[in-house]
Parts: structure tokens; sequence; C-alpha cells
């Protein structure tokens, strides 16, 4: 195997992939992101957010992501913009609902405790909700990255002229077992840096939790 990928790589052909991968999860996982934290916030923060916004994300959740492939198909065609959008709706509804879990469960006092202290509406976000909802996030964020290299490898295979997973679909018309297990092993060796990149900022920005817990 390591022959294999020392082959690829020479010939250009592993780093071009490897790109291409990397900057479809980077666009697909940036508008889940956004599009997660939004939610969650307008949700956990306004009574009117939430009725409008969590039934139709649990709805989203209770539809297997992969079975929306079809439909993104037919309307937002073949290419590169339906992968982009799978990837980005497995990424929102983890952080979505760890986030908006989190701000849900903010213990009431804090709450009260604002208002006796009088703070303000932004004062309040940054001081109570952002943190009561950041170990929520992070639980999110890693579930969000993981799903973003599991759907990858599947839509990778679907009309794809380059990307890992279009190297391993060609590997297996041409029955190359190697180049599976390179582009398996490569998948996996991004998750894991993927994982523990956010593990560690989670570490450092949770770094009250653990004193207190001490």
């Amino acid at each position: 195997m390591l022959e294999t990928a020392s082959r690829l790589w020479s010939a250009g052909t592993l780093p071009d992939d490897i790109l291409t991968s990397l900057q479809r999860a980077a666009t697909g996982f940036a508008i889940g992101l956004t599009v997660g934290i939004l939610l969650a916030l307008v949700s956990g923060l306004t009574r009117t957010g939430e009725a409008l916004i969590d039934g139709t994300v649990n709805l989203n959740r209770a539809i297997p992501t992969l079975g929306l492939i079809p439909l993104f198909i037919l309307w937002l065609g073949i290419g590169e913009t339906f992968k982009i959008a799978i990837i980005a709706i497995v990424v929102y509804v983890p952080i979505y609902l760890n986030t908006h879990a989190a701000l849900s469960g903010i213990d009431s006092r804090f709450v009260e405790l604002a208002e006796v202290q009088d703070l303000s509406k932004y004062r309040f976000i940054r001081q109570v909700v952002i943190p009561g909802a950041l170990p929520g996030f992070f639980v999110g964020l890693r579930l969000g990255v993981t799903g973003s290299w599991l759907g990858l490898v599947v839509l990778e295979q679907i009309n794809a002229t380059s990307g890992l997973g279009y190297m391993m679909f060609q590997a297996q018309n041409y029955g190359q077992t190697d180049v599976i297990l390179v582009g398996l092993v490569v998948y996996g060796i991004f998750g894991l840096i993927s994982d523990s990149a956010v593990r560690i900022v989670e570490r450092r920005v949770l770094s009250w939790r653990r004193t207190l817990s001490s």
C-alpha cells in the first residue's frame, strides 16, 4: 500500500485528489457550521424562532441525509453544488441540535442573576449564553467534522471527475484494491486530524470547566 501511495503521489494524482476533496469538505463544512450556529441562536433565544425552526430541523434529522441525494440532483444538478449542499446538511444538523440543546439547558438561575444585575442583551449573550452553549456546540462540531468526511466518501463517487472518492471508484472498476485502501487511509487520517484539532480547541476554550471540576 505504501508503494501504491508513493506511486500515486509521484504521478500527481493523489495530491490533486486530496486538494479537491479538502476544498469540497471545507466549503460544505463552512456553510453547515454557519447555518447551524445561526439557526441554533435564533431558535434558542426566541420563542418565535424555536416554533419556526426547531420542528423543521428535527424533521430534517429524521430523514436520512444521503436519501436526499436524488432530490438534490434534480434541484441543483449533478455538479459540485449538490455535493457541497449535502455536506452542509450533514454538518449543520448535529451542530444545531447540540447547540440548541445546550442553550435550552442553561440554568434558569443564571438568567435570573443576569436580570438582577440588569445586564444588557449583548452582555447577557456574551457572558451567559455563549459560555453555556459552548460545551454542546463542541459536541456538535465534532460530529459535524466526522460527518463531513463520511458524506464525502459517498458523494465523490457520484458523477465526479476528481477527488479521493472518484479515485476509489475508478480503482473499484479496475479491481485495484491497493488504491482503494490508500483512499480509505487518507480519509481516516484527515478525519482523525480534524477531530483532534477540534478537541484541542475545545480543551483550550473550555479550560474553565476543567478548573471548576477539579
